[in-house]
């Protein structure tokens, strides 16, 4: 029997790394959610409609910003992300642009969009993955698995290593630093705050933070003045709209002057960071984590030497 030649041989394993690469890439992927259901797709999604500015932020990170073909109103991260067609914001979506872009994903923010519009959605037998990370650890773990459903697992994969890294840095820097009790102020009138579920909160606490408000049981709970002066935080905390400036904390905290009791107001610790790096639960939460550990670090710098 003769010997295949060479050229032989070499077209033969050509065409099976062909074969297995045309398999894999039509190879059905699955992930578990943030709403703890499971998302199964044929093959990696290549038309995507993501539903909030964080989940654009995820998807760009994770390989896929060119796969997006509709995004929500307020999704600019990165700068290329704005030229990508609008289908309504987290208020109001429009399903039938929605429906007319084909996707092969959508990825919704579950607390954020309107659950009525993304039962619509659903029901047209559209795959949903929900995204809403509350824990940082959250954030790269949602990276990977879009990664997974993008077919870009190498790209995702070297993202949530790099934000884990950061955080890991963080963590050991700050884990033994002395505490400082926050108030976050999300709104004046009324005056809200945030527990301890919020992502917020565990940043805080990756700082050496202690959120005055943790054991509130609303996400976004409404307090009184009252009980944020008998609180006493030693620092006062807020999102502000694009990079802080250093005339905003005096606008942002201006309701507080008069009550120089209390620790932050009498120290000046009234800090105002970039909301986009905290209220987006995306990569650069690690940003505003790092702006938030250097705040509480220059509040320790500022109590009076025992």
């Amino acid at each position: 029997m003769p010997m295949p030649d060479r050229t032989s041989c070499v077209r033969t394993v050509v065409a099976a790394a062909s074969l297995i690469a045309a398999s894999q890439a039509t190879a059905a992927v699955s992930v578990v959610d943030d709403a703890g259901q499971t998302v199964t797709l044929a093959q990696p999604a290549r038309r995507v409609v993501s539903l909030a500015p964080h989940v654009t932020e995820l998807l760009y990170a994770a390989g896929g910003g060119e796969r997006i073909v509709g995004t929500v109103h307020y999704s600019d991260y990165p700068p290329q992300a704005r030229d990508i067609p609008r289908v309504g914001d987290n208020k109001a979506l429009d399903l039938e642009r929605i429906a007319a872009l084909k996707p092969d994903l959508i990825v919704v923010w579950r607390h954020g969009n309107a659950q009525k519009q993304t039962d619509r959605l659903r029901a047209l037998g559209l795959p949903l993955f929900y995204s809403e990370p509350r824990r940082l650890e959250a954030i790269p773990d949602n990276l990977e698995k879009l990664g997974t459903l993008l077919g870009t697992e190498a790209v995702a994969h070297r993202a949530a290593e790099d934000f884990r890294q950061r955080v890991a840095t963080l963590r050991k820097t700050y884990a033994g630093r002395p505490p400082v009790t926050v108030f976050y102020q999300v709104w004046q009138q009324p005056l809200m705050t945030l527990n301890g579920q919020h992502l917020v909160s565990d940043l805080l606490t990756l700082c050496g933070g202690r959120n005055l408000f943790a054991a509130e049981s609303p996400l976004v709970p409404t307090v009184s003045v009252e009980a944020v002066v008998a609180g006493n935080p030693e620092v006062m905390l807020t999102a502000g709209t694009g990079a802080t400036q250093s005339d905003r904390p005096l606008a942002d905290f201006a309701m507080w002057e008069k009550w120089k009791q209390v620790t932050a107001v009498a120290r000046g610790n009234l800090f105002t960071i970039n909301g986009d790096l905290l209220n987006r639960a995306g990569p650069r939460v690690v940003q505003g984590a790092e702006q938030i550990c250097k705040d509480l670090e220059t509040a320790r710098s500022r109590r009076p030497a025992r």
